[in-house]
């Protein structure tokens, strides 16, 4: 090739690149508001229907749009499986990363590629984009009355059968850790796609209790079987004692040493998640900007407020930032921990 054509060659190639580039230079510039004008926003809640993660995750889909710019619609779909495994799989590796899908999470899965199912995981979740929590929240282990477990010393002498989602849910490791640590004999019975499932397995006596229950959902959804006798709360699951059980031990409270301590705290601390919402890896950092205060901004609108009011839940909301920090803190546990929760889980 002759030089004056070689340049020529080269001139049409500049020329191509600069106007590919000037083409593309409004979607660049487009904002957070253009982007989402007239656009499906899907919320994709890793849950059973009808649960506390499910409630959460309309009840916020409902209110959010007005607060985020150009108002897209808000789609809630149930993607559940594995203890909520399967849809962070999929939002790490599959989703698409413009900002048009988000989800809602098991508090627990973000910790499955640290001491869970890891040859199960596809994710790093210290690298999702955590937007908010409604409320952060308590869980409880509750027996069916009608079992005959009145108080948490009774499973040293007999088992309770308790329901479980499996996977990394709080209803498949919070009993083998109490189990592991303390000694305790909680059977599990897994396979169960929800929460409502074991609620209604522990109606028809399949099992006889569950062992990570939301607080807040207590009240929202089976305050009736508090005040009906049905079932007996029998300890908490948290770092901090919740006023409205005087008299139910705090799993921390039970720890016999520094060891045991560190390890409820790993576990536990996952309690300040409550319903988390998170955005893949890779959304842009605007669109995940307007997402946490759209959220924000939801947690204080009287709407949703009132709403929650009505539906018995609970608003304390935990921010994006402060869940992202202590999900990356939760992750520098020490190793000698991680290994033996890991064992304690196996």
């Amino acid at each position: 090739m002759s030089s004056s054509r070689a340049l020529k060659s080269l001139s049409a190639a500049l020329a191509a690149g600069l106007a590919a580039c000037l083409g593309s230079a409004p979607a660049f510039a487009q904002s957070v508001a253009e982007f989402y004008r007239g656009k499906d926003l899907t919320v994709y809640i890793g849950t059973a229907p009808g649960g506390g993660y499910d409630n959460y995750g309309r009840l916020v889909a409902r209110h959010i749009s007005k607060h985020l710019p150009g108002n897209p619609t808000l789609v809630p779909v149930n993607m559940e499986g594995a203890g909520s495994l399967k849809l962070a799989n999929w939002l790490y590796n599959a989703a698409p990363r413009d900002g048009t899908a988000i989800a809602v999470l098991n508090r627990g899965t973000a910790f499955e590629p640290l001491i869970g199912l890891r040859e199960l995981t596809r994710f790093d979740a210290t690298q999702f984009k955590w937007i908010g929590t409604p409320t952060n929240d308590m869980s409880v282990c509750v027996a069916w009355t009608a079992s005959g477990l009145d108080h948490f010393n009774d499973l040293f002498e007999r088992p309770l059968y308790v329901g479980s989602t499996g996977g990394g849910s709080g209803t498949d490791v919070f009993p083998k850790i109490i189990n592991g640590t303390l000694g305790t004999q909680m059977r599990i019975v897994s396979g169960y796609p929800g929460g409502n499932d074991i609620d209604f397995a522990m109606e028809r006596g399949e099992v006889d209790g569950r062992c990570s229950w939301s607080w807040s959902s207590i009240l929202s959804g089976k305050k009736e079987w508090l005040d009906q006798g049905l079932i007996t709360p029998f300890l908490q699951l948290s770092l901090e004692h919740n006023p409205d059980l005087p008299n139910v031990p705090n799993i921390m409270d039970l720890a016999q040493n520094e060891e045991q301590l560190q390890i409820f705290r790993l576990m536990f601390a996952r309690e300040t998640l409550g319903y988390p919402f998170l955005a893949p890896p890779g959304i842009p950092s605007d669109r995940l900007a307007a997402l946490r205060e759209g959220f924000r901004a939801t947690m204080h609108d009287p709407d949703f407020v009132s709403e929650v009011e009505r539906s018995r839940l609970t608003v304390d909301p935990v921010y994006g930032e402060e869940i992202q920090e202590l999900v990356v803190e939760l992750y520098d546990t020490p190793e000698t921990v991680i290994e033996k929760t890991r064992a304690l889980l196996r």
